[in-house]
């Protein structure tokens, strides 16, 4: 009777200790909701670089990953940049939890670059496609204008470890847009079935994989997933590297679709991805997610 009270008490503590922190969050966005997009996104932005970052532990990261990149950075660069990121990763934040604002913002920015055209004719064609990011300005901008220019778009995420933040974060990307796919094998095959029939996923490539392959990125080994240009070769998809960047005012976005990847081997193809997001990282060194252990396990 004592282990069957002691397992009902664990599993209350365990609840209470996913319940608490989301019950905090529910109320913070709460009061960010009865501002403004535009203050709303401004005060995340700062509430992240000040409070949240330092105590996860996101600006030492930073500091490392630049460091690691660029060793003969000065100082006070290397501070300015990193403070730059964790302010654009808090807009990226409150964005994805103010769907219907970032919509607006994704319908206005500006179209281009030769993928685009490229899409338009493979959609007439049923052709599927596929589209590569990374974790820059902000990913989910091209997801939604596509879907909003008339693309069939899927997307994968992963699934967070508190079950209150996760239905909460499902159900905010889901109003940009479905079908969405959880990483693992059940959603890889209802990808696979969506992408067969024509449809347009968008993927991301920049996290460390353990089983990846070691490829060239900033300069250093990354162990890189090959997947999307596997499905590329395999289903004969149209595969387009493309950014939503960030303007200058923080707010409103670009969306550039860049010419799609030849089909050659999947590790070339994923290179020349690799070197694509390089070479956006190289041009706008505060867009991209410095918070991330990229290149553990490379040399």
């Amino acid at each position: 009777m004592l282990n069957v009270n002691q397992e009902r008490f664990r599993g209350h503590a365990a609840r209470m200790s996913e319940l608490v922190p989301y019950g905090a969050f529910l109320i913070l966005l709460g009061l960010l909701n009865l501002m403004p997009y535009r203050l709303r996104v401004q005060l995340g932005s700062w509430v992240f670089a000040r409070v949240i970052a330092p105590r996860a532990g996101y600006r030492s990261r930073v500091q490392e990953n630049l460091t690691l990149i660029y060793p003969d950075m000065a100082e006070k660069d290397c501070t300015r940049i990193g403070a730059a990121t964790l302010r654009n990763i808090g807009r990226m934040v409150i964005e994805l939890l103010s769907p219907k604002g970032l919509q607006k913002k994704a319908l206005a920015a500006p179209v281009s670059g030769p993928g685009w055209d490229a899409m338009l004719e493979a959609r007439q064609n049923n052709r599927p496609v596929i589209l590569v990011s990374g974790h820059f300005g902000n990913y989910d901008v091209i997801r939604a204008g596509t879907i909003a220019r008339g693309f069939r778009v899927g997307g994968i995420y992963r699934a967070l470890n508190n079950p209150y933040f996760n239905r909460y974060y499902l159900r905010n990307i889901s109003t940009i847009g479905t079908p969405l796919f959880e990483r693992g094998r059940r959603g890889l095959g209802e990808m696979v079935r969506f992408l067969r029939q024509g449809g347009t996923v968008a993927m991301l490539i920049d996290q460390h994989m353990s089983k990846g392959e070691p490829l060239a990125f900033m300069g250093q080994t990354a162990l890189t997933a090959l997947s999307a240009a596997e499905m590329a070769l395999k289903y004969n998809a149209l595969l387009v590297p493309c950014y939503g960047i960030r303007r200058a005012d923080g707010l409103c976005f670009d969306a550039v679709f860049e010419e799609p990847v030849p089909h050659t081997t999947a590790v070339e193809m994923t290179q020349k991805l690799n070197d694509s997001l390089q070479a956006r990282i190289e041009d706008n060194i505060d867009q991209w997610f410095w918070i991330h252990r990229r290149w553990k396990g490379g040399s």
